[in-house]
């Protein structure tokens, strides 16, 4: 057994033990009296006990893996209850009795989920749960406290004119800083810190370690003229910073100031839930209520709930593992949401039933079944008679088919408006007709319709959609004689609603239309809709002059319709060079392999499935066996795809491979030597290339990719293309790509045998991402992050200790907009100041529309959640948003080698086994002993 110290904090010693699962190493044996406690690493161990105290007969109960901990006796000095024996090479954390005990007293709540009872509620969890127990076990405080002087020293060297004596209704306080100046001068000294609220949750964080602290001892940071004072110069006659001192915060401040920003938002959350609902600010409800969106215990809820929420949500904190929050059998008085930690659930005579976590709720029905007892079922009860009085039931024989909800805002004519919650597909498009205001040609931009329009598809196919808006587009007089008799008849008015009537039709048509763009050439029923619409509006239009304007708008519709391009592709790259996006009806020729490596090509439409694309390859093998379509990826790992499964050859990893073979073949599959990726790295290729030429080129290819992908392939991805028969091979690119940078950072590294040069590479990688942030290019930007965050790179301590540390810092600033907590709120911070066109981190945007699609149903009572079509149409707004500029490829001015740069980011080599790549980061630095 081999140890290396890993110091945590001046109150901790720890070990990483290596074990070797070859010698089946005994951690220690029953009965043994302990002296450390463990957790692990990584490997597993058994968990052996004998009830003769023989250690041969010792039988295996269970295995411990990846978080889990075990050895907490020595809290009581008991013997050993087990023996602890490795299974396989396991590295282990140890910690000293003595340690252990000083550790246990201080932080026992967030210990208590790595201990077997009686002492805690041990979890199964990942290497994350003790990262994040380091954490909270003295690293964080002792950052904090250094950063608070860091802070000081910074202030004193920078704006020495900050920290003096105040006075204030004649009263003098001492070395004192104002809560205003404090926010004004964080803004400034680094881009990371995204708002005054940000930067006000920074000083926060400092507030509740105790480093600075309000003269009169108020708990929350107030971005106001307030008076707070550092720890440092809570007594008198404290000598100030030395030269060196400030030089070395000068050096820390960057580091600092990114930490605080990763920890700032989670302080600012809980300093306003801490204050009571009254004395709650616009501010901070809208905080809160960003927070509740992405909490699952709420996301069936409406939006106009959640808001109400926001301003009854208080904080509680629970320091001490085992507290009761309510018995069984108790009546209920608050509903709970867990932020952090977890709880447990005990049932009289069954123990613990299950652990909740962060994210879960409970307490919630006992609040509806009982009576009102305390303000916190006021509360609850008050908003969900709120919403009742303000909801609008249209029913149709005793049945609900459309809800309305009343919105807190009035229309800008000053009526009340209502908001569509839920209801049947037809109420909901006559819902939109009837209140579509028409004051001029094109009609109020109300976002809810724009909603209806995009979503559509998801319960209403088009042909549905096409039918019902023909049936709404009323009869008209057929010459101008009839007409002028009804001008004189009582049925003017009627004509005139009429009128109004068409415009609607025709507006929500063009909007339909603008939105679908291309897709509709490949509906037959589509097509026919617009060549009946553009029919009778061009007759129309002869009689009623207020048609006329949509006469020529309708005619280029149909027209760009009918020009469908007659040339095919040979593939989906190639249409992609033209930078036209790949379409359902396209064609491509795709490779299918053998077991024996032989190929045959094919030519299949782009939504081919898996059985058309099997029945193709047995009509040119002229085979009669029964094929199997397999995906097979450099690592050989297979994936049969289904008969069902659409446009199959979008989901090609990297470097995979289809294959098509008879069931007995299948474990004979092999993966090609091609597949494995390149032996040797490119670096003697990009070197020399500009690092800026190479972010600008690898942004067009990019902007090309992401401007190829329809709005609607997000919606099919979320849903599944199978629903809707529809490919999604421009968003399955443009995914392929952020993988294939990401990928080509840890190959280029891992490739890299030289240190000196594995350097450069670094520093090379971190100005391509600098550069592509400059062009707005956050989809390679953090592709390369993620790549040099690679455990096979990240590793690599002897490279990363000779970058030098200007390049540390940006890669830490880097990497802090990365951060998920608060789900990833440094990243979306720094959108909104982003000016389009962006090219946006598609794969938070898809995380996004995944939480809100399976957090909510998309029928309630046989109608459609329209809260939820309306929750996943913002995020493909956003990407709308990012696109509603052009891109202007004059942005700089490449030089002479463009070509050969342009080359180069196109056709990236890279290899996709990340056990191929961990093993040349082993062989480049072997792991120290």
């Amino acid at each position: 057994t081999m140890t290396r110290h890993y110091t945590v904090d001046r109150f901790m010693k720890a070990y990483k033990l290596l074990c070797d699962g070859g010698m089946l190493c005994a951690v220690f044996r029953q009965g043994d009296i302990g002296t450390s406690w463990y957790a692990v690493l990584s490997g597993s161990l058994d968990v052996k006990v004998s009830e003769t105290a023989n250690h041969q007969d010792a039988v295996a109960i269970c295995t411990l893996g990846i978080g889990t901990a075990f050895g907490e006796s020595i809290l009581d000095n008991t013997p050993r209850h087990a023996t602890i024996v490795s299974r396989e090479t396991s590295e282990l954390l140890r910690i000293e009795q003595r340690e252990f005990k000083s550790l246990w007293e201080k932080y026992r709540q967030c210990m208590a989920g790595l201990l077997a009872p009686p002492y805690g509620a041990m979890e199964s969890g990942s290497n994350n749960d003790l990262v994040w127990l380091l954490w909270k076990l003295g690293v964080q405080s002792e950052k904090l406290q250094r950063g608070g002087k860091v802070m000081r020293n910074a202030i004193l060297s920078r704006a020495p004119h900050m920290i003096r004596d105040r006075k204030y209704h004649l009263k003098t306080y001492r070395q004192c800083c104002v809560g205003t100046e404090l926010v004004d001068w964080l803004v400034q000294q680094s881009t990371c810190v995204h708002t005054r609220s940000h930067a006000v949750g920074m000083w926060q964080a400092l507030l509740e370690e105790g480093v600075l602290n309000h003269v009169d001892q108020e708990l929350g940071f107030q971005d106001k003229y307030l008076f707070y004072r550092f720890l440092d110069d809570e007594e008198e006659d404290t000598p100030l910073p030395s030269e060196e001192e400030k030089r070395e915060s000068e050096e820390e401040l960057p580091e600092t100031i990114l930490f605080l920003a990763q920890i700032g938002p989670d302080a600012l959350l809980r300093m306003i839930l801490r204050k009571p609902p009254g004395q709650r600010t616009g501010d901070d409800l809208e905080i809160i209520y960003d927070e509740l969106l992405h909490i699952k215990a709420l996301s069936h809820l409406s939006n106009t709930v959640k808001r109400e929420l926001a301003s009854v949500l208080i904080f509680e904190s629970h320091a001490t593992a085992g507290t009761v929050l309510f018995n069984q059998g108790e009546e209920g008085t608050s509903w709970y949401i867990i932020q952090k930690g977890s709880v447990n659930v005990v049932i009289y005579g069954k123990g613990v039933v299950c652990t909740l976590h962060e994210g879960d709720d409970f307490g919630k029905l006992a609040l509806v079944t009982d009576s009102a007892r305390a303000a916190s079922i006021e509360d609850f009860n008050r908003i969900l008679r709120d919403v009742e009085a303000n909801t609008v039931r249209l029913k149709e024989h005793e049945q609900a088919v459309l809800v309305l909800e009343k919105s807190p805002r009035a229309s800008t004519l000053g009526n009340i408006k209502y908001t569509v919650m839920s209801g049947t597909p037809e109420k909901i498009l006559d819902h939109f007709l009837e209140t579509m205001r028409m004051d001029t040609h094109h009609a109020d931009p109300d976002p809810a319709v724009d909603d209806f329009v995009l979503m559509h598809c998801v319960f209403m196919p088009n042909s549905q959609f096409c039918q019902l808006l023909m049936a709404q587009y009323p009869f008209s007089p057929s010459n101008s004689l009839l007409f002028h008799s009804i001008l004189l008849s009582s049925r003017f008015l009627p004509l005139l609603y009429a009128v109004t009537s068409k415009r609607r039709v025709l507006n929500l048509a063009l909007r339909w239309a603008a939105v679908h763009a291309h897709h509709l050439q490949e509906e037959q029923a589509a097509l026919t809709f617009l060549e009946e619409l553009y029919g009778s509006v061009s007759s129309d239009s002869r009689i009623l002059r207020a048609l006329k304007d949509f006469v020529p708008d309708l005619e280029k519709v149909v027209k760009l319709q009918y020009k469908v391009l007659l040339r095919e592709f040979s593939n989906g790259d190639e249409r992609l060079a033209k930078k036209q996006p790949i379409r359902n009806c396209d064609e491509i020729l795709l490779k299918v392999y053998c077991s024996d490596h032989t190929y045959t090509t094919i030519r299949v439409a782009v939504a081919a499935t898996g059985r058309e694309v099997t029945s193709a390859v047995a009509d040119k093998l002229a085979s009669n066996d029964d094929l199997l379509l397999v995906h097979l990826s450099s690592a050989g790992e297979k994936q049969m795809l289904k008969p069902n499964d659409v446009s199959v050859f979008s989901t090609l990893s990297i470097n995979g491979r289809m294959f098509a073979c008879p069931r007995d073949q299948l474990n004979a599959l092999t993966p090609l030597p091609d597949q494995e990726g390149p032996s040797a790295g490119s670096m003697s290729s990009f070197e020399l290339m500009s690092s800026k030429d190479l972010a600008y080129q690898m942004t067009l290819y990019d902007w090309e990719l992401f401007s190829c992908v329809h709005e609607h392939e997000l919606l099919y991805h979320t849903f599944g293309r199978q629903s809707f028969r529809r490919t999604t091979a421009n968003l399955d690119l443009f995914l392929r790509r952020f993988n294939q940078v990401q990928l080509w950072v840890v190959t280029e590294v891992c490739l890299c045998g030289q240190l000196s040069k594995r350097v450069q590479l670094l520093k090379k990688f971190i100005k391509i991402a600098a550069h592509c942030r400059e062009f707005k290019n956050l989809n390679s930007f953090f592709a390369i992050i993620m790549g040099m965050s690679n455990p096979a790179v990240s590793r690599l301590t002897q490279t990363w200790e000779k970058l030098p540390s200007k390049f540390k810092k940006f890669y830490a600033e880097f990497e802090s907009m990365m951060d998920p907590s608060r789900n990833h709120r440094a990243y979306r911070l720094t959108v909104t100041k982003i000016e389009p066109p962006i090219i946006p981190f598609m794969p938070l945007l898809l995380k996004d529309m995944t939480f809100s699609h399976e957090g909510n149903k998309t029928f309630i009572d046989n109608m459609v959640n329209f809260e939820k079509i309306r929750m996943i149409a913002n995020t493909i707004r956003a990407v709308r948003h990012c696109r509603s500029q052009p891109f202007n490829p004059e942005v700089c001015q490449p030089n002479k080698n463009h070509a050969e740069v342009r080359g180069y980011v196109r056709k990236l080599c890279v290899i996709d086994n990340q056990r191929t790549l961990t093993t040349l980061s082993y062989r480049l630095e072997p792991r120290r002993t």
